[in-house]
């Protein structure tokens, strides 16, 4: 062997009706050892070509997601930033084929290490899995297996389960009407509907059924994707009646960025901690549960997409519960 020159081996296989199909290894018998499993893979007629999963990296397969699969998801915005982000980690310089279970466990522990939590740790596992799938399925990249499948997920941590406390919603309403503005019809609003933030931001004028006294909630602005009904009780109708109408349609003004930012303004002003605005819909739908309410009926109010998730979401105090058992 000439000094200094480094030999490799590269096998080729050619067969009719197949693509051609070539590889570099380090050693010989690499090479003859997948040269051996393709060809057994042709003979059995059960061989898919890793040409395009070889050829790849994970960081050209996010470009197409990007431009192809992001555009039609709902929060098409924060998707995009979550794939740009994955662009720049070194998994995403590796080519698809080569992406295995260990890689996206020491993923995980990378993530971890930096700070990030169960939850946002899994999101990235399901855009990751869902790009696997894409490329899988649509791509010509049928040989591929999902790597995220494989390995174990981070456990998330217990639902939350707060509810006001003692003078809270009377402190938080007070501090609404002094900080002004929408927040506190908003704050009334969100405990009589148990609707969520986006959609409760994207209400409109013409979705309100006067008669029946009942709101819209088209599938487009649900997160379930599943249109619904919202029934609206006295006091749901008494803070509509309180708006102003607006030129452009919408019920309200602030985004839904923006009513988190003033209701955490409004929880400081009235020395509330710990409590958000999604944690409103959590107490809605316990305080349905405790007016009687059965669990579809709720559920059908809330929008949640099973009866278990919205088990997430009711938190009954065993005080409430005393006077239902005799």
């Amino acid at each position: 062997m000439v000094p200094g020159v480094i030999r490799v081996w590269q096998a080729h296989i050619r067969r009719r009706g197949y693509p051609a199909q070539v590889r570099t290894f380090d050693t010989k018998a690499e090479a003859q050892a997948w040269a051996a499993g393709i060809e057994n893979e042709i003979a059995r007629g059960v061989f898919l070509s890793r040409t395009e999963a070889e050829n790849t990296t994970l960081a050209g397969a996010l470009d197409r997601y990007l431009v192809e699969i992001v555009p039609q998801k709902k929060n098409a915005d924060r998707e995009g930033r979550r794939v740009k982000a994955f662009q720049d980690r070194p998994l995403a310089r590796r080519s698809m084929a080569s992406i295995q279970g260990k890689d996206i466990a020491n993923f995980i522990r990378d993530r971890q290490a930096a700070g990030a939590g169960p939850n946002t740790v899994r999101l990235d596992l399901a855009l990751l899995s869902h790009v696997f799938n894409i490329a899988r399925k649509e791509w010509g990249m049928g040989s591929l297996s999902n790597p995220v499948e494989l390995v174990r997920k981070p456990k998330l941590p217990p639902g939350r389960n707060r509810r006001f406390v003692d003078d809270e919603q009377d402190r938080l309403l007070a501090a609404a009407t002094t900080y002004g503005g929408e927040i506190g019809p908003l704050i009334t609003w969100a405990i009589e509907t148990a609707m969520r933030r986006g959609e409760i931001a994207a209400m409109r004028w013409e979705r309100i059924d006067w008669q029946t006294h009942v709101l819209t909630v088209p599938w487009e602005e649900t997160k379930t994707s599943e249109a619904r009904g919202v029934p609206l009780s006295r006091a749901a109708l008494a803070v509509l009646e309180s708006l102003p109408r607006k030129v452009d349609g919408l019920v309200w003004s602030l985004s839904p960025d923006s009513i988190s930012q003033a209701f955490e303004r409004v929880c400081e002003r009235a020395g509330i901690k710990d409590l958000t605005f999604h944690d409103l819909r959590h107490e809605a739908a316990s305080r349905l549960t405790e007016r009687g309410l059965g669990l579809l009926q709720v559920k059908a109010i809330t929008g949640h997409k099973t009866v278990q998730m919205l088990g997430k979401y009711t938190h009954l105090r065993a005080e409430d519960l005393v006077g239902k058992l005799g």
